[in-house]
Parts: structure tokens; C-alpha cells; sequence
């Protein structure tokens, strides 16, 4: 595929999840509940995920925010539904290692699904913590300590 042709599908990719974001909605009772604010561009994540048995068996998030946050958030909740709380923290390391330019093999980018489209971010730093938000409200959410 050209680089054009994967331009292409990258916008197609964030905007379709942009406009049609998977997970979008509030959860009844979550067991785990934060909500992250990005104050340089004013995105807002509010993520609430139910873990029973160490797995998370719901996740919900709303908020307002970016196209690449927004879209973001939605990958990432299809992407670590029904994982372990060990995989999902797992995933969200290797998404940050990745939009920061660090290597990680193609078999970590598989665990990413659709998220791993967004290794281009790096490209503009301005964008990273835009595409990072959702990551760092999971890790949060899930005990990790993180910076807000």
C-alpha cells in the first residue's frame, strides 16, 4: 500500500472511531472509576471499568475531547475488554512506549488492535497526551500509580 493509500486509511481508522465511538456510555456500578483531564487542549476522560476475577468484564468511558482522544479511548476499550488487568496494563505500556518512539515488537503492536494505527502521534508531541489520556485514566483505574 502507498504511503498516501495508509494516510488515508489512518484518517479513516481515528474517524470513524471519533464519530462512532465504541464503549461510549456510563456504566451502572463500575468497580473502578477516574476521570483525567488534559488542560493544554481540554480533553476530559471519565472511565469506568467493572473487574471481577481479575478480568475487566465492562468498560464505559465519556468526556469530552479531541478527535485523537476521543478515538483513542475507543480503541483502547475494545482493545483490553475481557483482558486481565495484567494484559491491559501490559497493553497500555506498550501503547505509551509507542507513540514515545521507543521499539517494541510486532507482536506487542498486534496486542493493540486498532490502537496501534496511532504510532504516527509521536510525529506530534503536542498530541501525545492527547492520544495517551484514555491510557494513563486505565492505568490509573486500575492502581497504577500515574501522573495527572
Amino acid at each position: 500500500m502507498s504511503l498516501s493509500g495508509l494516510n488515508s486509511l489512518y484518517r479513516e481508522v481515528i474517524l470513524d472511531h471519533s464519530e462512532h465511538p465504541h464503549h461510549k456510555h456510563k456504566l451502572e456500578n463500575s468497580t473502578n472509576k477516574v476521570t483525567l483531564k488534559n488542560p493544554t487542549c481540554g480533553d476530559v476522560i471519565n472511565l469506568e471499568i467493572n473487574v471481577s476475577d481479575e478480568k475487566i468484564t465492562d468498560i464505559g468511558f465519556t468526556g469530552e475531547g479531541c478527535t485523537i482522544s476521543q478515538s483513542s479511548a475507543s480503541m483502547m476499550t475494545d482493545v483490553v475488554l475481557g483482558k486481565t488487568i495484567t494484559e491491559s496494563l501490559e497493553m497500555a505500556q506498550i501503547f505509551s512506549d509507542m507513540v514515545m518512539g521507543q521499539k517494541r515488537s510486532a507482536e506487542d503492536l498486534e496486542k493493540l488492535g486498532d490502537a496501534a494505527i496511532l504510532s504516527s502521534v509521536m510525529q506530534f508531541p503536542a498530541r501525545i497526551k492527547c492520544a495517551t489520556l484514555c491510557w494513563w485514566a486505565l492505568r490509573k483505574s486500575l492502581g497504577e500509580e500515574v501522573d495527572d
